[in-house]
């Protein structure tokens, strides 16, 4: 059943004539074929003919366009990455000895012209046990083959019997190697590469919130991603009606993160950071003092801002008097306060219950005019509600609340706030934030990052925000508990993943725990799990940076690198910045990219330094290139990105560079585990102590 074992990594197969490489090969180009037969195929359907109306014209038209983007094949993207010949058909009676089966698993599903698998979508059931098969556990896999690729051509393959007591478990040379591939450009998928303990979060259910704690190089955000490409696979329907929607920590980030979903055929999957979302129409153009920041990112603020809101309803004193005809309808004050404190009482949205009142005052009358005798239908209730003077006694007991205008007078007003926020914030807090000057109108304003968050929730208390059907937060440790309810706002209805590390929490509001966390995105049933298996950091150079691991997240599992390859590491004392340039030169010199990581005070000197040697470099988030592979990172905008090669300048400057020491060894924790290669250390000034 199975193709004779051969590793040609350790040598030429020994009968020429029965090559399995070549067997493969065909394999491969058959199925390129096939794709590109199924491509051919949808690019020749004639819609003309299958739609009512332009409208549903369009939307087909954009799906069958969507289609063909997914079939694309990339000539330098392996189509598939690996085999799996069963014992047995899955699914079949084992016991009647039923043959095996052999299916190959790639990125996407690819079918002959009769409709039978070339390659399998390693989501699909099938696929598991390529993740998951052990020698312990072999899930009747007979044999798993990985396959080596050179720019898209088979050049190798590695084979493991997992049903054969005879072999020995052993590493995968082919797997190990494709972990430690250079990275150049954005972010890939590693579908060829997940882990069993991976494996089991991306395939986790729909319904089910997941956080995961991950230290560098775990591949936390990756697991994430393609958690969304399991999730649209196994619920693509209800996923397509609902979204889906990734947030990340800044936009270089997302740039660098982009290209992973396409790759995996998912092109509907928008992308976001949370400043995005709580945009409201209000620009930012300010910023915060620390303290301020962090009572405005205060789940507290959220009771502020409710009863702010809700201050607006006042009880009526009057009755509303209704004019029909030659009728008079007259509601009572008492029987109007009744209406409206029931729909305090139900909790409702204020917009929602200041759209009910009408008709609920309407209804009033109607049971009147039901009690004289009349029969009054649903036409006669909605003429009702929108009789004047219905419409007076609304917009004086329940006035329309603008979320922008109110979270304007709470930080312009002292004596409003103070009334709404007696017994929760201390004066202090609310001296605090505060605004020293007063502001004409909200478009003069100079709102913040963590204003908008605040007329994010005002916005929400009055109108409930739209929830879909699954987010992705990654690099979570550095939200405020407000920005978590902005996030959780979002998936209200549906179910989140959760990235981060809580040693990387750079924020003076960073993250304390994950329990917390979920609490405040709404999510107090979520899973946590944590992976301690590091693939990207070098040992040498994750051993250096968990040094500071007791004095940023005390009690945190330090990440235990699984990389063969050593890499290399130094921590050199230079005399100045033209050093630590040449250490870049030195870099430079292997291949792939490397990131000079400087505080975010020295950047413009380290610019200069690299012109004044001719080196050129480019900034966070754009595309290496053959001709430039130095990125110039400041330390704040390191997070979440990856280097093959980083030279760290001046870790006292970075850590000085933060408002406070461990806010700043968290960011020298970052930095420090950017590299997947190899690290140099360069510093004029002492190490912190902490290092040494």
């Amino acid at each position: 059943m199975s193709t004779p074992a051969h590793d040609p990594l350790t040598g030429p197969p020994a009968q020429p004539a029965a090559d399995p490489l070549s067997r493969e090969r065909s394999h491969l180009a058959g199925s390129r074929s096939a794709l590109r037969a199924m491509r051919e195929d949808v690019e020749s359907l004639d819609i003309s003919d299958v739609t009512a109306n332009w409208v549903n014209a369009e939307v087909l038209a954009r799906q069958i366009d969507e289609r063909i983007k997914a079939l694309a094949d990339l000539s330098d993207t392996p189509l598939f990455f690996g085999r799996l010949d069963y014992l047995h058909a899955p699914g079949a009676d084992r016991a009647e000895g039923a043959d095996g089966e052999r299916f190959y698993i790639g990125r996407r599903h690819v079918h002959d012209h009769d409709g039978d698998p070339m390659v399998i979508d390693w989501r699909a059931p099938v696929s598991q046990p390529f993740y998951r098969a052990s020698k312990k556990d072999p899930m009747d896999v007979a044999l798993r083959r990985r396959f080596g690729y050179t720019r898209g051509d088979i050049t190798a393959y590695e084979d493991e019997h997992l049903s054969d007591p005879a072999e020995a478990a052993r590493t995968s040379k082919l797997l190990q190697r494709e972990i430690e591939r250079p990275r150049v450009g954005p972010m890939r998928d590693i579908v060829a590469t997940i882990q069993p303990e991976q494996d089991e979060i991306v395939r986790s259910g729909l319904g089910g919130t997941v956080c995961v704690q991950g230290g560098p190089g775990t591949g936390k955000t990756a697991v994430g991603l393609h958690r969304v490409a399991y999730l649209l696979y196994a619920h693509r329907e209800r996923l397509a009606r609902t979204g889906t929607l990734v947030i990340g920590p800044n936009r270089s980030f997302l740039h660098y993160i982009e290209q992973v979903l396409p790759a995996l055929g998912e092109l509907t999957v928008r992308q976001a950071t949370v400043d995005d979302l709580v945009a409201n129409g209000v620009e930012v153009r300010g910023t915060d003092p620390a303290p301020a920041a962090v009572v405005k990112g205060d789940a507290r603020m959220a009771e502020v801002l409710r009863r702010a809101v809700y201050a607006h309803v006042t009880m009526p004193g009057e009755p509303v008097v209704v004019v029909r005809g030659s009728r008079r309808w007259r509601v009572p004050a008492y029987e109007l306060e009744e209406i409206v404190k029931e729909l305090l009482d139900r909790g409702i949205r204020y917009g929602a219950a200041r759209e009910a009142l009408p008709q609920r005052i309407a209804h009033a009358v109607l049971v009147q005019m039901e009690r004289s005798g009349e029969a009054p239908d649903d036409r006669v209730q909605d003429a009702v509600a929108r009789n004047a003077a219905v419409k007076a006694a609304v917009k004086q007991v329940w006035p329309p609340v603008d979320p922008a205008k109110l979270v304007l007078r709470l930080l312009t007003d002292a004596d409003f706030l103070a009334v709404h926020a007696r017994g929760i914030l201390t004066e202090d807090e609310q001296k605090t934030i505060v605004w020293a000057k007063p502001v004409r109108s909200v478009k003069a304003a100079r709102w913040s990052a963590a204003d908008a968050v605040l007329i994010d929730e005002t916005t929400d208390l009055v109108q409930r925000t739209h929830s879909l059907g699954h987010v992705v937060l990654d690099e979570a440790q550095d939200l405020s508990p407000m920005q978590y309810r902005a996030v959780g706002r979002r998936c209200t209805t549906g179910s989140a993943t959760v990235l981060g590390d809580l040693a990387q929490g750079t924020t003076p509001w960073a993250t304390r725990s994950w329990d917390e966390a979920l609490s405040h995105l709404g999510k107090s049933d979520g899973v946590i799990e944590e992976l301690t298996a590091g693939f990207r950091v070098p040992t040498d150079v994750i051993a250096y940076a968990s040094r500071l691991l007791p004095h940023i997240a005390p009690g945190l599992t330090p990440v235990a690198s699984v990389r063969e390859n050593p890499g290399f590491f130094a921590v050199r004392t230079v005399s100045g910045t033209a050093e630590t340039v040449a250490a870049c030169e030195e870099l430079l010199r292997n291949e792939g990219s490397t990131g000079l990581i400087v505080a975010d005070a020295r950047v413009a000197a380290l610019a200069e330094a690299l012109a004044a040697a001719g080196v050129g470099y480019l900034a966070p988030g754009e595309e290496t290139t053959a001709e430039t592979r130095l990125t110039l990172v400041p330390a704040s905008l390191a997070k979440g990105l990856e280097y093959d090669y980083v030279v760290l300048d001046e870790p006292r400057a970075v850590v000085d560079g933060e408002p406070d020491e461990r806010t700043g060894l968290r960011r020298l924790y970052v930095a420090l585990t950017r590299a997947v290669s190899g690290l140099i250390v360069t510093h004029t000034a002492a190490l912190p102590a902490q290092l040494t």
